[in-house]
């Protein structure tokens, strides 16, 4: 069979323009998803913060003690559960701070003042430890 000038068809050029611009596209694409991955986890893990130190003060709030254990405040009802760092994608490493003695009041237990992801990992957006959130 012989070819004729009307056949059509794509150049190699035409062809590899099309690859490369296919993959410029998508590695932008896969840095995008990448970047709203970090910044969702990030979302989860500052709200899930916030809602354990409130938990903590209203604990504190009521009983004039703070808890002694995360789990504390499942039993008593201030969360349903302890949330899943999502860091570490575990409810076991949440890194716990405890109170002081209280001077005033040498009876108190000392108990959980502030809690703070159990992860080393440094945020890529800005830079700092999560562990330090």
């Amino acid at each position: 069979m012989l070819r004729t000038s009307s056949a059509r068809g794509f150049t190699l050029i035409e062809v590899m323009i099309v690859v490369t611009l296919v993959v410029i596209l998508a590695s932008v694409g896969m840095a995008t998803y990448t970047n709203s991955v970090h910044r969702a986890r990030e979302a989860v893990l500052k709200e899930d913060l916030f809602r354990m130190r409130d938990a903590i003060d209203q604990f504190y709030a009521d009983r004039n003690q703070y808890p002694q254990g995360l789990e504390d405040l499942v039993s008593e009802g201030y969360l349903r559960e302890i949330p899943k760092d999502p860091m570490t994608d575990s409810a076991e490493t949440w890194d716990v701070e405890q109170s002081e003695n209280d001077a005033n009041n040498p009876a108190a237990i000392a108990g959980i003042v502030n809690v703070r992801s159990g992860s080393e990992a440094v945020s890529p957006l800005n830079g700092s430890k999560y562990a330090e959130w």
